[in-house]
């Protein structure tokens, strides 16, 4: 017996889509999904240079960014396929204002978690370059530039839906599936695609054009909880194969 989608084991591919010559079946773990790419946006998750970047914030508070130049050429292969496929894009940049006063004080915890905001009380001559808006590491990386169309969000917690307009501007496209690329994937990616379960978004997770914050164990254990509890786990060859099908 094949493998049966989602949608297909729950039923609400027959009962709501069929007939509907789009859907697509894309092979995912921890079973595959079908999805419309009309109602379906990749989300690009703060592929700064920040995070990215030699020099950029996780490299100066001590986090290996050796190996994410694959994460960026495949999300620039992932982008090619949304767009030519009509899809939206979604870039994300994460960071406050100059002076920080968006990062939250003593009050908050995100005050003590950050590891930007521990680094640069430990050194204070990198205060006002770290995840600062309008300096590099706030940049996107040079070989990703948004297209006309494509939606550019600040945030400035880990979740891309936190105090952002997000949600309305996909409900507003008629969005229902998000597809997942970007740093990292056990902060900021897994944030997002946590909220987006509780706001009934269908969460996709590209695994090779995702990076973690740590060691490769943080990257796996995301995983993980994504496709046990949140969402689907899939590759970028499997997503680019299935949108390059009629």
């Amino acid at each position: 017996m094949a493998e049966q989608s989602y949608y297909e084991v729950a039923g609400y591919f027959q009962s709501e889509r069929a007939g509907q010559p789009s859907q697509k079946v894309l092979p995912a773990k921890p079973e595959p999904i079908t999805f419309n790419p009309a109602e379906t946006a990749v989300i690009v998750v703060d592929l700064q240079n920040a995070y990215a970047s030699k020099n950029g914030y996780l490299d100066k508070a001590g986090f290996d960014v050796s190996t994410t130049a694959p994460v960026i050429a495949k999300t620039i292969k992932v982008l090619e396929v949304a767009r030519a496929n009509g899809m939206p894009v979604v870039f994300f940049q994460n960071g406050w204002d100059p002076d920080y006063h968006e990062a939250g004080g003593p009050g908050s915890p995100n005050w003590y978690k950050s590891n930007a905001l521990k680094t640069m009380r430990k050194q204070p001559e990198l205060m006002g370059t770290m995840l600062a808006k309008g300096t590099w590491d706030y940049d996107l990386v040079d070989e990703l530039k948004p297209q006309p169309g494509d939606m550019v969000i600040p945030k400035t917690r880990y979740s891309g839906f936190f105090n952002t307009n997000l949600d309305s501007m996909l409900r507003s496209r008629g969005i229902r599936n998000l597809v997942f690329t970007g740093i990292a994937t056990n902060v900021c990616v897994e944030s997002t695609l946590r909220d987006g379960f509780f706001l009934e978004y269908f969460g996709i997770v590209l695994e090779d054009a995702t990076y973690q914050a740590g060691p490769r164990s943080a990257h796996d254990a995301a995983l993980f909880n994504i496709e046990t509890f949140f969402g689907w786990v899939s590759s970028v060859d499997e997503f680019c194969t299935l949108m390059a099908s009629k």
